[in-house]
């Protein structure tokens, strides 16, 4: 093996069918690694970006990746990173503090009466 590191070379596919990248990372980067760099290059102009890498999953081979795993963890015969990889982002959409108040209140509510949703 030669000095120099093995790279990965990949493009993340945003939601509305836009690309950041492609970028090269070396094997032990983890998946919070990718998704920090998401985040700071997502593209100003689009509404609704990810605030923090808990809002962003990434989606590889079928497979949602965790943030703790490195590149090279996450290499399995069918997702091998040879050539250029695609990975897909999906974000969360994000809530306001009203929102998640009024959930909480409601599943509040139906706990006391009795019909909390399993």
């Amino acid at each position: 093996m030669s000095a120099v590191q093995e790279q990965f070379e990949i493009k993340f596919r945003l939601p509305d069918g836009t690309d950041i990248g492609p970028r090269r990372f070396p094997p032990a980067s983890t998946v919070a690694t990718l998704k920090e760099t998401i985040i700071a290059q997502w593209p100003k102009d689009k509404e609704k970006g990810p605030r923090t890498v808990n809002d962003v999953k990434l989606i590889n081979a079928g497979k949602i990746l965790e943030n703790n795993k490195t590149l090279s963890e996450c290499k399995s015969p069918i997702c091998d990173f040879s050539g250029m990889t695609t990975m897909h982002v999906v974000v969360r959409a994000p809530t306001t503090g009203k929102q998640s108040e009024k959930r909480a209140a409601k599943k509040a509510k139906d706990f006391r009466c009795g019909c909390a949703i399993m």
